[in-house]
């Protein structure tokens, strides 16, 4: 259009643009830069605002609180009742039940000493009782955890020819892991594991519960020599390729006890309040499996047994944490890994929970009672442990009341390390396949992929990527497809956001999408379009290109009605920031629509937005009469000036003689 100057006789004086009101966009007023940083720090690492109870406070009352927020059990042992304890007492001793043949079973997993998985259950769970934030949580090793350190150090010590030093650094890997995650609690960056999306873990769980299923071959066939590696094309060549090996006594008991504990749980599953049945089922498939071989001297025919285990609790490690070349980067690598896998499955896990009891767990102290007691842990050969799901579920339903429920399990386990050791000397390597296989069927949840399918395709292609990269591939290459698919997401997000053009809904000032509300009016003469994310570098061009294609779009199809295109309409309610690109982007498209007697108008622009337009003078070049508080007024602004003014001709516009 051309900028047309319009003559105030030529309409009644109450419609005059003088005499309509219009609302300012009104500028922040200048902050300093130390205030503005200070601020962005607090919402980027303090969201929750934490200090906020010591706000007022007297000297002893904050030592109290800061003691209290260190070590809850502080916080809820004063209001500690007998009725509590018989509730933890029950609940303790019951995963106490599921954690004794899980220990060992998932540490002979890690191809560490079985032994090794029952210190893991004593000590850490005693550390996570005093600094855990939870009341459900149950603390010890997990699967997945237990087959990345073994893929992973395997990698670089065979377990068989050198077991010492395989130990040294599965500690000192555990050490490294409780290093991490204390540190994203202490500096507060816990949100660094929300990279690892709600798909990134159905599928990584559930393609390295694959690998473990497929590995359990080993024990429920009686093979002696197995790959090393985890992938499916790997363990079922180690598997064909040793059909003479096979022991079908170690098979029929193995596939027994598994029917036995996948009954189990189907039974507990249809009745909840028999949820015991599921969670004694392992330790009594221990106990059964251990006598049936004792009486019928099953290991001299083929049925493949623990052996000794030491009596006595944890022996102190600190000094075989290895810190020396050529194995710390490896160490180190494994850690950080294993930290960040098992950190997210614990804190889904505590979230999930307190959610259903209607409670809050504060993230972040997570992260530190998760790197405290590894790090403690590593100290006293334990190694990496966190709150398992199955675990977990156990204690629930078994009616936990608080974080005693770990204790009590602790001197569970602690009374079996003392005592009944030498018990499990018979116990069939076959029995523990069968109770990892059983455990490892429930993470792998499908009907989770297929509502992703239903809900989300990219989604589900990140959840089968990660799937499929762990079973065909190994569990790190999976875990890194499955990040980098997520990532690529977040910056697709960011570098392609959404434009829509938005129609007046009839009867209302409300402006909405056109292709989800198809019965909105447009607005002849006027194009309004919605800015979806903020602008910065890595949309700017794409911004751009994709205004002026909305543009020529929109003139074509008014050419077939006769009309003009007069005026485009930016919407920046969601544009919450803008960098230099951005501010470079917009006087762009404003000299391209100037070359073609366009006019460009903001409507709804944020402080921040607002402080930068007008600190690099964009504000003086578009001018302030151009910027509106919602869609609505400045569409009727523009509407004015189309159907209400008569231009004079050879004369530029001055919208602002009329706002």
């Amino acid at each position: 259009m051309g900028n047309a100057e319009y003559d105030d006789d030529e309409y009644p004086s109450s419609m005059r643009g003088e005499n309509r009101k219009k609302h300012q966009v009104e500028i922040p007023p200048p902050q300093p830069f130390l205030k503005s940083l200070k601020n962005t720090v607090k919402e980027t690492l303090f969201p929750d605002d934490p200090l906020r109870q010591f706000k007022n406070q007297p000297p002893l009352k904050k030592l109290k609180l800061g003691v209290q927020y260190v070590f809850p059990i502080f916080e809820w042992a004063p209001r500690y009742t007998f009725d509590f304890f018989k509730s933890d007492l029950i609940s303790g001793i019951t995963i106490a039940s599921l954690a004794i043949p899980q220990g060992i079973s998932y540490a002979k997993l890690a191809n560490l000493p079985p032994i090794l998985g029952l210190y893991s259950s004593f000590v850490p769970a005693l550390v996570y009782a005093v600094m855990g934030s939870s009341r459900d949580l149950a603390v010890g090793t997990v699967a997945v955890a237990s087959l990345l350190i073994g893929s992973m150090l395997g990698e670089e010590v065979n377990p068989t020819d050198n077991p010492t030093l395989y130990l040294h650094l599965a500690l000192t890997a555990t050490f490294f892991a409780g290093l991490f995650e204390a540190a994203l609690g202490i500096f507060r960056l816990g949100f660094i594991v929300d990279f690892l999306s709600h798909s990134t873990i159905v599928g990584f769980m559930g393609g390295a519960a694959t690998v473990v299923i497929l590995q359990q071959l080993k024990g429920i066939l009686g093979l002696d020599h197995f790959t090393q590696a985890t992938d499916i094309i790997s363990v079922l060549r180690s598997v064909f390729t040793q059909t003479h090996e096979w022991r079908w006594q170690s098979a029929v008991l193995g596939f027994c006890f598994l029917f036995y504990l996948l009954a189990a749980r189907f039974f507990s599953q249809k009745r909840p309040k028999f949820f015991w049945v599921s969670a004694m089922a392992p330790l009594l498939s221990v106990i059964l499996a251990t006598i049936l071989v004792y009486f019928t001297h099953a290991e001299n025919h083929g049925v493949q047994v623990i052996g000794e285990l030491k009596k006595g609790l944890n022996p102190l490690s600190i000094t075989d944490l290895s810190f020396g070349a050529p194995y710390l980067s490896i160490a180190i690598k494994t850690g950080i890994v294993t930290g960040v896998i098992s950190l997210a499955e614990g804190i889904a896990v505590g979230r999930s929970f307190a959610m259903y009891k209607n409670y809050n767990i504060d993230g972040n102290k997570e992260m530190i009672a998760f790197g405290m007691m590894n790090i403690v842990g590593s100290c006293t050969s334990c190694y990496l442990t966190t709150g398992p799901f199955s675990r977990s579920a156990v204690n629930f339903n078994a009616g936990c009341k608080t974080a005693v429920s770990n204790i009590v399990m602790a001197l569970a386990v602690m009374v079996t390390l003392l005592v009944l050791t030498p018990l499990f000397h018979y116990t069939p390597l076959v029995v523990l396949s069968s109770i990892i296989v059983s455990a490892m069927l429930g993470l792998i949840d499908y009907n989770a992929a297929i509502h992703l399918w239903h809900v989300d395709k990219f989604d589900f292609l990140v959840c089968m990527s990660a799937y499929f990269g762990v079973v065909f591939a190994s569990v790190e290459i999976g875990l890194v497809i499955a990040v980098a698919l997520s990532l690529l997401r977040v910056l697709l997000y960011v570098a392609r956001p959404r434009t829509l053009v938005l129609g007046n809904i009839p009867d209302s000032n409300i402006y909405r999408n056109v292709e989800q509300y198809p019965n909105t009016d447009t607005v002849g003469g006027v194009l309004i379009l919605d800015i979806g994310a903020p602008i910065y570098f890595t949309n700017a061009s794409y911004l751009r290109e994709r205004i002026s294609r909305w543009i020529d779009d929109e003139e074509d199809k008014l050419k077939s009605s006769g009309e003009t295109l007069q005026y485009v309409i930016l919407d920046m309610g969601a544009v919450g920031n803008i960098d230099t690109s951005g501010i470079s982007m917009l006087e762009e498209v404003k000299r391209n629509l100037d070359r073609r007697d366009l006019k460009l108008v903001l409507a709804n622009p944020g402080a921040e937005v607002m402080k930068k337009l007008n600190k690099s003078k964009f504000l003086e070049t578009l001018g302030q009469e151009w910027i509106f508080l919602t869609v609505g007024e400045a569409v009727e602004s523009c509407n004015y000036m189309l159907h209400s003014c008569k231009p004079k001709s050879g004369m530029d516009a001055s919208f602002s003689n009329n706002v």
